[in-house]
């Protein structure tokens, strides 16, 4: 997919991103908050992902800051199938944390996710990741109140993960009207899984 936000453009990846991509990401303190994420993080893989192809239902994209000069990459966000459920996941490069990105994005997403036509999201965060619960709730999940243990790969464990949900047919969450959907597109499949670094 493309979107455009008020201040950022998601766009699929492309193999010729894998380097920035990698760059971004090769950091613990990221990379320690994703579920599916290995640990360290190598060109490789960062080359296998900027390659891979999504399902049409279940889009992610780059998030690339606007600004007067080249674009500035910022991190990630997606919807990957997750026991039969559409789940978003993101990450932010740590130079960008705390500028409100993660929000931003994930409520493009959320509104891609009711125009390709899921009922439910869901999401979660390892409970050491208190920031991007804080993100779930600005972008409208509420918590489920349940504790799963989630295994991460970076960890090499099982990790504690506060579960959330989005009622997407009850009027919940969404864009808010600040996202313009570009183009519908099979983008790159999401590389993480139920948690995100702090935004």
């Amino acid at each position: 997919m493309f979107a455009l936000t008020e201040r950022l453009l998601l766009r699929p990846a492309w193999p010729e991103d894998a380097d920035t991509l990698y760059r971004a990401i090769a950091d613990e303190s990221i990379v320690r908050n994703l579920a599916k994420v290995p640990w360290p993080y190598t060109p490789s893989d960062a080359e296998y992902f900027a390659s891979m192809q999504a399902e049409d239902h279940y889009p992610s994209a780059l998030l690339w800051l606007r600004t007067g000069a080249a674009p500035v990459f910022v991190g990630t966000c997606g919807l990957a199938e997750h026991e039969g459920e559409p789940e978003l996941g993101y990450w932010i490069a740590r130079k960008h944390w705390g500028q409100g990105y993660a929000t931003e994005a994930a409520k493009a997403m959320v509104g891609a996710a009711k125009a390709l036509g899921h009922k439910r999201l869901v999401s979660g965060h390892f409970t050491d990741n208190p920031a991007s619960g804080r993100v779930l709730r600005k972008t409208g999940f509420k918590p489920t109140g349940q504790i799963a243990r989630r295994y991460s790969v970076a960890r090499g464990q099982e990790v504690p993960c506060a579960l959330f949900a989005l009622h997407l047919d009850e009027g919940e969450g969404g864009s808010d009207g600040n996202a313009d959907m570009v183009m519908p597109a099979a983008p790159m499949a999401w590389m993480a899984g139920p948690t995100r670094q702090a935004a």
